[in-house]
């Protein structure tokens, strides 16, 4: 009865499935290797500004495999429950899409704007600045799934995921946290889109006045 259960959730859910396999199998190698190789990976894995000035944009899709800044299990679990939901509720293309989308346009904003201050000569800017991560893509979907869940979702989880990684920018002040704020956004707007919101209903007709029979007039 598990195995079947298991076999339909694979089969329900494919792109989760086939990511939370990938990222499982990057942590069992990383775990595998000495923290020297570990850092080597992860530098020449990160979507710095360094490596998409020469031409290294693969690391756009690279740096999502690595789980970074929360506990590995924990990272692949948030990973299987939020985007299996989203791929549950609106399919594999759209519910990946999603998850795919904030990922990449976070950091390319994020690093956008790190470039823009490189180019400024501004102080503090690291172009080869370690960038890898689950969080843009795992912050997006979940937004989306709030915006379009129940009056509850949208009137106090959102509220409070917002308020979080507000919290968390003001405090550490690091480009992860801009870039969950941008990813935010990126989930709102997604939510609002026709590609993922239900169709509108079509608006009902004014009822007809009543004005009495219909017949000849009496003039």
């Amino acid at each position: 009865m598990v195995g079947n259960n298991m076999v339909r959730a694979v089969r329900r859910l494919p792109a989760t499935t086939a990511y939370v396999a990938l990222l499982g199998t990057t942590a069992v190698w990383m775990s595998s290797q000495s923290l020297r190789e570990q850092a080597r990976f992860v530098r020449h894995n990160s979507s710095n500004v360094h490596h998409l000035e020469v031409g290294k944009w693969w690391t756009l899709f690279t740096s999502g495999l690595v789980v970074d800044g929360v506990p590995v299990l924990l990272g692949i679990a948030a990973v299987a429950a939020v985007l299996g939901l989203a791929e549950w509720r609106w399919g594999s293309l759209r519910g990946f899409g999603v998850f795919l989308l904030g990922h990449l346009v976070a950091t390319l904003l994020t690093e956008g704007a790190m470039w823009l201050m490189h180019l400024a000569h501004l102080p503090g800017v690291l172009a080869r600045a370690r960038d890898v991560g689950i969080s843009y893509g795992l912050v997006a979907t979940a937004a989306c799934l709030l915006a379009l869940g129940g009056r509850r979702a949208r009137r106090y989880g959102l509220p409070a995921l917002t308020a979080a990684l507000t919290v968390a920018w003001i405090i550490n002040h690091e480009l992860a946290d801009a870039g969950h704020l941008v990813a935010l956004g990126i989930g709102v707007l997604g939510a609002r889109t026709r590609w993922l919101g239900a169709p509108r209903k079509a608006p009902r007709k004014a009822p007809a006045e009543c004005a009495g029979p219909v017949g000849p007039d009496p003039r």
